[in-house]
């Protein structure tokens, strides 16, 4: 492996240990900061496709105010960096999550892939999608 592509490497997988860091203590607007604004969703948990950043924002509120959400910790492992070129990355692991809803916390194990572009400089997600870890 090439010095630039340790370097990118290393650079997406800080990316995506912000953004976990960020889910896990619901900081929710240095969250969603780790997205592009065209970013797309898909959640088993949702029937249809987050077609950007801003609706996910929207069903994250949603959740917040009618569900009582809250992320109360998330850890990851098993984590992977496939670069492709050198402004695209697709990243993924298996991701823990302790999330409320209603009162009520549980455990969530997922699998989950990010894809990563090199924007101005700095690696942002531009897709996320997320399944039950069988």
């Amino acid at each position: 492996m090439s010095p630039q592509e340790v370097s990118s490497q290393k650079a997406v997988l800080e990316a995506a240990a912000k953004i976990v860091a960020d889910f896990g203590s619901h900081s929710t607007e240095a969250y969603f900061a780790g997205f592009a604004p065209s970013a797309t969703f898909i959640f088993y948990t949702h029937t249809e496709r987050l077609n950007n950043r801003a609706e996910y924002e929207s069903l994250w509120a949603k959740w917040e105010n009618e569900d009582g959400f809250k992320v109360h910790g998330c850890t990851s492992r098993d984590q992977l960096v496939q670069l492709l070129g050198t402004d695209a990355a697709v990243f993924t692991h298996l991701v823990e999550s302790q999330v409320e809803f209603a009162g009520e916390v549980s455990t969530v194990n997922e699998r989950e892939t990010i894809v990563f572009e090199l924007v101005g400089g700095a690696w942002l997600a531009v897709h996320e999608h997320l399944s039950p870890e069988s």
